[in-house]
């Protein structure tokens, strides 16, 4: 991969990968690092692509694999979630809301959340990004929502 097929890959999917950095750790600078880990990856990586679409796969399964690789360190902190809410300027309050609503649900299912409604992934994307079956999938997006209209209630 030369520097300039790099260069316009990172910038493509840069903040797809901060995305699901973020939404599995709750925590910038650890989505930062994150991040800069799967880019230089990405980088050193002799990996061959077929499609856009097979980069943007590769991309957010190396995401999800250094999420994990992260969650066992014992250095692991959260952040407020509402402190990077403000840094983010919704144009609405009830994105506001639906983002921290979100960012409430268990990572098991806010995870999901993300790639279905946000990245516009299958359910049987999803589970292949994610390493669990279809099922599962289609039964934490059912759940995640009902818990979503809970909250979202009660505000």
């Amino acid at each position: 991969m030369s520097n300039e097929e790099f260069t316009a890959i990172a910038q493509k999917y840069m903040d797809t990968i901060y995305r699901v950095a973020y939404s599995w750790t709750k925590n910038s600078d650890d989505a930062n690092d994150v991040t800069q880990d799967v880019l230089i990856q990405l980088y050193k990586t002799t990996k061959d692509f077929e499609s856009e679409s097979h980069i943007k796969n590769w991309l957010i399964k190396v995401t999800v694999n250094q999420c994990k690789m992260l969650f066992r360190s014992p250095w692991k902190k959260m952040e407020d979630i509402e402190a990077y809410a403000n840094t983010l300027g919704f144009e609405e309050a009830s994105h506001l809301d639906l983002f921290q609503s979100i960012m409430n649900l268990d990572k098991k299912y806010r995870v999901p959340i993300l790639l279905y409604y946000y990245e516009g992934y299958s359910t049987a994307e999803t589970a292949s990004l994610l390493g669990i079956p279809e099922k599962t999938v289609s039964t934490r997006l059912f759940r995640a929502k009902a818990k979503l209209k809970d909250y979202l209630k009660e505000e």
